[in-house]
């Protein structure tokens, strides 16, 4: 029987592994597929874990918050992930740095489900992405237009993740114009004569292949989710209705009085984002708070924000201690 072993090879380190079997690119698709049509929450703790899967959600993401107030943001500790891993029993997507296949290697040997290879993180490599055709284990990435999901699904993600706001404000206007950027250029791309396909795979950067399995689907042959500046059910549904199949919620959904209820509507919304009267009772409570937290840059179980009254001159004063 021949050996079914994978020998990878970056640069003229080798490394081997007996138990890596070949894993075809159609497999990790299918794995990304079990996904389709859910929330996935991002977390810090496995309290929050334990509570997102409670309320519905179809896998979690795992963040942590830099206690310096900046600096390189980095994989996660494994050990948290191995932790938060063992709490739930739903999918586990853990993040790595672009172009950092090492990170990709541990997080992959602790057995996580899915690896995001994130643009939130501080880039490893800032011209080259990882060869995700390497591993086993399905990847996500993330893209702000057509010709990036395509290079990204070249290289082997088997998962799509639109981009919108980077720094947790809540602010949605740039994820619905990414969204609608790309829905817009597959529409025109279907109405497109095949011998315009090549101009267009070249003025997009895309690989001619994928550009002409998109058109004739008519979406992106890999399943394709929206992230950043999600905090109400309002805005998942929104991101369900322009043509996503699952959206991405910040732990800013933690940062109120009852969190489970407002991890369940999103999950709800996302479910039922074509029927407005279920979407009405979803948005019932709790919006306010949310957003208001926002406004302070509060984190749940990592607060960096005091608020102190000063009653001299009657202003409201922000402190940051981290600053300060």
């Amino acid at each position: 029987m021949a050996d079914e072993s994978v020998l990878a090879v970056y640069n003229n380190t080798i490394i081997t592994d007996s138990k890596r079997k070949k894993n075809p690119f159609s497999t990790n698709l299918g794995r990304a597929q079990i996904i389709r049509g859910g929330a996935i929450i991002e977390v810090v703790n496995s309290k929050q874990a334990k509570l997102a899967e409670e309320a519905g959600a179809c896998a979690i993401t795992i963040s942590e918050t830099l206690a310096n107030g900046g600096g390189v943001l980095r994989m996660v500790d494994p050990s948290l992930i191995k932790q938060i891993k063992q709490s739930v029993n739903i999918p586990v997507i853990a993040k790595s740095r672009i172009g950092h296949f090492v990170e990709a290697q541990i997080l992959e040997s602790i057995g996580v489900d899915y690896i995001d290879e994130n643009e939130i993180l501080t880039p490893a490599d800032d011209q080259n992405f990882i060869n995700k055709r390497n591993f086993r284990v399905p990847f996500v990435c993330g893209c702000q237009g057509l010709g990036e999901a395509l290079r990204r699904i070249r290289e082997g993600a088997s998962l799509i993740r639109t981009q919108g706001d980077l720094i947790g404000i809540g602010d949605i206007v740039d994820l619905v114009r990414n969204v609608r950027s790309i829905m817009g250029e597959i529409r025109v791309l279907n109405n497109m004569d095949d011998d315009e396909v090549f101009a267009f795979a070249k003025k997009i950067a895309a690989p001619y292949d994928l550009v002409i399995q998109t058109k004739q689907l008519g979406r992106l042959p890999v399943v394709h989710f929206a992230s950043g500046g999600i905090v109400t059910p309002a805005d998942a549904a929104l991101m369900m209705q322009l043509g996503c199949d699952g959206v991405f919620v910040g732990s800013e959904v933690f940062m109120n009085s009852d969190p489970y209820n407002s991890v369940r509507s999103i999950v709800r919304a996302v479910l039922h984002y074509n029927d407005p009267h279920v979407l009405a009772e979803c948005c019932c409570g709790g919006l306010d708070e949310s957003m208001a937290g926002l406004n302070l840059n509060v984190q749940e179980d990592n607060t960096v924000v005091e608020e102190q009254e000063e009653e001299t001159s009657g202003a409201r004063v922000i402190i940051d201690p981290q600053v300060s």
